[in-house]
């Protein structure tokens, strides 16, 4: 039932994606759409909605934005680290921020998408009306709410996180059309570089599979305690550290700043002819300004994501109170210390490993590989796949295993196969 419930929004999501605004022509949207440089990732991102102009235009990516807004005042603001140890009520009263700072970006986003995007000509006769921009605006607001529910949905009723479910979705979307595109481009002369493409794209694959799933274990062991005529604890286990422990986030940090000189730079550029030139190389993903500025910010973001995510002093204190101790260091502000030591030393190959797979597209596109399929070589659009696909897969085991327990409940046996556990 999960699994129907989870088609279903995601039939919804896809349909949603080719309702257009009241009152504009696509055709004449599409013929000078977004299709290159960064608007061009945004339009992967949405799956093709961005450029169809549809009501589901802006997608989930006002709620993400204020999502990180939430979460990082979380950690600046007392009020909302307060919010976030009240349990239950205050991750609803977090929630309800957020939705309410989803709006506020909504606007935001929608007007300036329909003053850059939406020109006279692209207008039906008629339709060309304050009250119709009224309604236009309206519709983004209510399309991007409604992807927000869906995803909450998904989280609820499905399997995985519906937020980034949605999000892959829309990537994928637009791989068969990248396809499409290749094979024209090469034709059948271009068989072998085509393979070529093929086995490269399956090694970079694997490769981010293995480096995101890759953990460093630190030993733990937990002192005997002795209650009544039983003997606790005396058992040895671990400490896993990711050794990308930020996920995509320093990559999502990273390309919404690297929005801000392409769209500053157009009210400068009277005045600058630098300014010109600055807005030029950044809007182009494969000039080596843009591609070097990325990947220094994912190299920062990287640290000062895990920085704010996990605390080394915070583990030490719970280790500590559960008896636990890392052999051959002292409980206490040395455990924190050596966490937080082992902990950098794993955080920088991760983030220049982040880095290469963002800057990863660009190479791919300057090798002769066409735009739109030059996106799924790396960055962002790769990490998120693959990140969702490994979660989802993580959330239906843990659904087997919770129907194996409950038919072992019922019967007295262990249906189904169990010959592993599952971590999740």
């Amino acid at each position: 039932m999960r699994i129907i419930m989870t088609l279903v929004f995601l039939v919804v999501f896809r349909l949603g994606s080719f309702v257009v605004l009241p009152g504009i022509d696509p055709n004449s949207i599409t013929q000078g759409g977004a299709n290159e440089g960064l608007l061009g990732i945004i339009n992967v991102f949405s799956g093709g909605a961005f450029n169809n102009v549809s009501v589901f235009g802006l997608g989930i990516m006002p709620y993400i934005s204020a999502s990180i807004v939430l979460q990082l005042l979380t950690f600046a603001v007392p009020h909302f680290q307060k919010l976030q140890k009240d349990g239950e009520s205050g991750r609803k009263t977090i929630n309800q921020y957020t939705r309410f700072l989803t709006i506020a970006i909504t606007l935001a986003q929608s007007i300036g998408y329909l003053a850059a995007f939406v020109k006279p000509e692209n207008i039906y006769p008629g339709m060309d009306t304050v009250y119709m921009n009224f309604v236009r605006i309206a519709a983004m607001v209510a399309g991007t709410m409604f992807c927000m529910w869906m995803g909450e949905r998904i989280t609820e009723k499905g399997i995985g996180n519906g937020i980034s479910m949605l999000i892959m979705v829309g990537i994928i979307s637009r791989l068969p059309q990248a396809l499409l595109i290749e094979l024209d481009l090469k034709g059948i002369k271009g068989s072998l570089p085509l393979l070529i493409e093929f086995a490269a794209l399956f090694a970079v694959v694997m490769a981010v599979v293995a480096l995101t799933q890759a953990t460093r274990r630190i030993a733990v062991q937990y002192a005997k305690q002795v209650v009544g005529n039983k003997v606790y604890g005396g058992q040895r286990q671990y400490l896993p550290l990711k050794l990308i422990g930020a996920g995509v986030m320093p990559i999502i940090f990273a390309q919404s700043v690297m929005f801000l000189p392409a769209m500053v730079t157009p009210f400068l550029s009277d005045s600058s002819e630098m300014a010109q030139s600055i807005g030029v190389a950044f809007a182009d993903f494969t000039s080596w300004q843009y591609n070097v500025t990325f990947a220094t910010l994912i190299i920062v973001f990287t640290f000062f994501y895990t920085a704010i995510t996990v605390n080394p002093q915070q583990m030490s204190e719970d280790l500590k109170r559960n008896g636990g101790f890392i052999p051959g260091v002292k409980p206490g502000q040395n455990t924190s210390d050596y966490i937080d030591d082992v902990l950098t030393k794993i955080t920088f190959p991760g983030a220049i490993f982040l880095a290469m797979v963002a800057v990863m597209p660009a190479f791919a596109s300057m090798a002769g590989i066409s735009r739109e399929f030059s996106y799924f070589f790396g960055g962002t659009s790769l990490l998120i796949m693959i990140g969702v696909v490994l979660d989802t897969l993580q959330q239906i085991e843990g659904y087997l295993l919770m129907r194996h327990y409950e038919g072992m409940m019922k019967s007295g046996r262990l249906k189904g196969r169990a010959e592993s556990p599952v971590v999740v």
